[in-house]
């Protein structure tokens, strides 16, 4: 009785951050674009460190103040360290996927595939805590793949994430 109603309360959260599918299709698209912008953040200061040029930082410092806005527009209501947790969420998704994309024009499929479930999976992560489908105050340590102690699935929270990002997020409906 009680692992039904913590699946109903699951697919409730669910269906009600659905908002519309269009809504979290441009959030989705939002994350993407403060993905490169926390990677052009990076380029800039590399390039400015490298060339000697404090102009870079300047630039740096735009290309941040416009992520910090687009980002409020996804991450609305956060505690504690939600905000700069997400931040890192995309940003190392997005470096797994570029080590992943690097990979593959090498040849090496095996080492892309398994950068891109990481990525996949951070990037999950980042929607499950930020359409509160991950309480974390509930999470404990158990099996590397159990979400609870009665999950004989055993998909893990990434792989539940994932299933649950495919169905909430659909990048194809206009």
């Amino acid at each position: 009785m009680e692992d039904n109603l913590k699946i109903n309360d699951f697919i409730k959260k669910v269906q009600s951050s659905k908002k519309s599918e269009l809504d979290l299709s441009s959030d989705e698209d939002l994350s993407i674009a403060i993905m490169n912008l926390i990677s052009i953040e990076e380029h800039f200061f590399f390039t400015g460190a490298k060339t000697g040029k404090p102009e870079y930082y300047d630039l740096l410092s735009t290309a941040r103040e416009m992520r910090k806005d687009l980002l409020k527009r996804i991450i609305k209501d956060y505690e504690g360290e939600v905000w700069c947790i997400s931040k890192h969420l995309l940003s190392a998704s997005m470096r797994l996927m570029e080590v992943g994309t690097k990979a593959q024009g090498q040849g090496r499929k095996q080492d892309a595939e398994e950068m891109f479930k990481k990525a996949y999976e951070l990037y999950s992560l980042f929607w499950g805590i930020n359409l509160k489908l991950v309480n974390l105050g509930d999470v404990k340590k158990i099996d590397n793949n159990q979400i609870d102690r009665k999950d004989t699935d055993k998909k893990g929270i990434m792989g539940k994430l994932g299933q649950v990002v495919q169905y909430v997020i659909n990048c194809c409906k206009e």
